[in-house]
């Protein structure tokens, strides 16, 4: 697939989730067969405002390519203003976040509000893809609620601005994540739109991959939730779709390995204090499924060092008598 003129090799992207997808994970998901990735949000504004924090979160490792900064805003000329600062840390594309479906972005006019004014969507594309000189994508929904659904439409106005392809969550604003995702609206989106598209939503196995495909015509999918403590399904997806025989599933120890492998990378890029906070909530994901593993999420919950988290990691091994 092309984006631009940036070539993708590749069958499956991470999603890019708001303090999920920070560069430690999105390394691991790379590394794992993840054809690109992308940041977390990054507020247009806060970078207007020199905000460090904003900042921070474009920072972008080769290990991690190729991958691209995602802003979220709602001032086209923020937006480019944002984007063109943006390049300093060498993204591969721009994407532009119109999906996300949390209160305090879409209350400030921002994520998928923006698809409630299609016109302004493509002016947004327009002010960021004459900022800058690489491809601009853009994530959407299906619309704001089941009574607006237009999901073609804020595509065209993406593609005919400059976009160089849309990723499709097949669900509306109002549906947040439940119930199922509607492939239709994918289906409907690329059969709309002249550049790739990307489906999204509700990819937990290969075979999720597979249906996908099968029945929107995608060019590539996104996965999301399914990748939380289970970064091989990267791997499984490219296996799969390649009519290859599909690894083995991780074993209980290598499972262990690569959490521990995570935390580590999270508290080296963000240090001791951070990163163990943030890490809670991955060695929950990760040892999901195992004996105990409500005891075991219990106190994951209350990690603060790294030594907390090693003798966590004994407990499980003994626990599951690895």
């Amino acid at each position: 697939m092309n984006i631009g003129n940036l070539n993708i090799d590749g069958l499956a992207t991470l999603a890019p989730m708001a303090g999920v997808a920070d560069r430690a994970f999105r390394e691991l998901c790379v590394s794992f067969g993840a054809a690109m990735c992308v940041t977390e949000m990054v507020s247009a504004k806060g970078i207007s405002y020199n905000s460090k924090k904003s900042a921070s979160l474009m920072e972008i490792s080769d290990e991690e390519r190729p991958c691209g900064v995602q802003l979220f805003g709602c001032e086209p000329d923020t937006m480019a203003f944002a984007a063109e600062f943006s390049l300093r840390y060498k993204p591969d594309f721009l994407d532009i976040n119109m999906g996300c479906p949390v209160p305090k972005v879409n209350s400030i006019g921002c994520g998928c509000q923006l698809m409630t004014d299609p016109q302004l969507c493509g002016r947004i594309v327009e002010s960021v893809s004459k900022a800058v000189d690489i491809p601009v994508t853009v994530k959407i929904r299906k619309g704001i609620d089941d009574d607006h659904v237009n999901a073609t439409q804020v595509a065209l106005c993406c593609e005919q601005a400059g976009a160089s392809a849309i990723a499709v969550h097949g669900r509306t604003r109002a549906q947040m994540y439940k119930p199922y995702a509607d492939l239709d609206i994918i289906k409907q989106v690329k059969n709309t739109v002249s550049v790739p598209v990307i489906g999204n939503g509700d990819i937990f196995t290969a075979q999720d991959a597979v249906r996908m495909y099968e029945e929107t015509g995608c060019d590539m999918v996104m996965v999301g939730r399914g990748a939380m403590g289970n970064p091989w399904i990267f791997s499984e997806i490219n296996a799969y779709l390649k009519g290859e025989v599909l690894p083995p599933a991780p074993t209980m120890a290598q499972k262990l390995d690569v959490m521990r492998r995570h935390i580590e990378a999270l508290c080296r890029y963000k240090g001791e204090n951070v990163g163990m906070r943030e890490a809670r909530k991955h060695v929950a994901w990760y040892i999901k499924g195992f004996h105990s593993a409500a005891s075991l999420r219990n106190e994951a919950g209350t990690l603060r060092t790294l030594e907390d988290f090693y003798t966590l990691l004994k407990r499980v091994v003994k626990t599951q008598e690895i």
